[in-house]
């Protein structure tokens, strides 16, 4: 999660640098930021929202492993339909101008979304990792809607956890509020310890545990590999007719499963990790040794992997892309046979 006081504030003594609004960017930055952050907006809600339709629309998805990535694109969506947009003009003016009771609802909000959907990218990951590491159980497991829910709901519950109450009560167990009056941050935004310790279930072990999936996905197929070819070598230096395809075409789509992978724990890391490593460096030296515009810059590559997301997973399974163009092409969709869905 992220949220810090607006470009035009100064660190150091926490006093607004610009004190009137409207004269924190230059007229033409504003457009430019303007026309930017309502793009991002458009981009994340429309993804998402698509995402989300499609499970309405098609009875067909509505299997454990696709129940994740509806519970990311809920996350995703609502951070492109309140987070941003209530940050929007707080950006731009440099003002909160929406009262403290509004504000902390928005931080827990902001917290709380991104958190998930970090927790639900571990999620995806960890299914995955099942589906190719025990396939025979997995296979059995697939259609129990109960179990892939009471993840959901974890997700949600431990996303809050790790923030939530930290944002709500921190003011009245210290006894005082550091926030000044027309900004809105978290109570512990300069407290080191307190998030170097959230970071570490936010980004680190989740980065770790995605990582380590990835890599026994790969190591599973790698040997797979090399079972499969040395028994077509041995069927064919004894002119036996080769076994059915089905090994083949698992280890095909496995092969995706694992390129689809590596690239959610690449974009993963790009996304997140500049954010949590300036976060953890900047409440260590109180905000003076990192310009503000930098860790702005950081947070704002948060929201954009909830853009990111909606085109990252779903889009690589046939299912999806059917359901989609179901949603976005009626027309074409009713003449066009049903294709075998198939994941990637």
């Amino acid at each position: 999660s992220n949220t810090a006081p607006p470009t035009g504030w100064s660190f150091g003594n926490l006093t607004p640098a610009v004190t009137e609004a409207g004269t924190v960017f230059p007229g033409y930055l504003v457009v430019i930021l303007s026309v930017l952050m309502v793009t991002l907006v458009i981009v994340v809600v429309a993804g998402n929202a698509l995402v989300i339709m499609a499970f309405v629309v098609d009875k067909t998805l509505r299997i454990q492993s696709n129940y994740f990535f509806l519970n990311l694109a809920i996350s995703d969506f609502l951070v492109g339909a309140f987070c941003i947009p209530v940050y929007i003009p707080y950006n731009l003016t440099g003002r909160w101008m929406l009262g403290k009771g509004l504000c902390k609802v928005w931080l827990v909000m902001d917290y709380l979304l991104c958190t998930a959907s970090v927790f639900n990218i571990v999620l995806i990951s960890y299914d995955r990792f099942l589906s190719v590491t025990r396939a025979v159980k997995y296979r059995a497991q697939r259609n129990m809607t109960r179990q892939a829910v009471l993840k959901m709901v974890a997700v949600w519950v431990l996303a809050f956890f790790l923030y939530g109450p930290a944002i709500i009560f921190w003011e009245a167990i210290v006894g005082q509020s550091i926030v000044p009056a027309h900004e809105c941050y978290a109570e512990f935004y300069f407290t080191w310890y307190f998030l170097l310790s959230a970071s570490t279930f936010e980004f680190f072990t989740p980065f770790v545990s995605v990582a380590f999936f990835n890599l026994s996905i790969y190591l599973n197929i790698h040997q797979r590999n090399k079972n499969w070819n040395a028994s077509i070598s041995a069927q064919t230096a004894s002119c036996m007719p080769p076994g059915r395809r089905t090994p083949g075409s698992r280890l095909s789509r496995d092969k995706k499963i694992a390129k689809s992978l590596a690239i959610i724990v690449c974009i993963f890391g790009i996304c997140w990790a500049p954010y949590t490593l300036l976060m953890i460096i900047r409440a260590a030296c109180s905000g003076e040794c990192v310009a503000n515009y930098w860790y702005e810059m950081t947070f704002w590559l948060l929201w954009l992997n909830s853009a990111i997301n909606p085109f990252l997973y779903p889009l690589c399974h046939t299912s999806f892309r059917r359901a989609f163009s179901k949603i976005l092409c009626p027309k074409r969709q009713s003449v066009q046979p049903q294709i075998e869905a198939q994941s990637c």
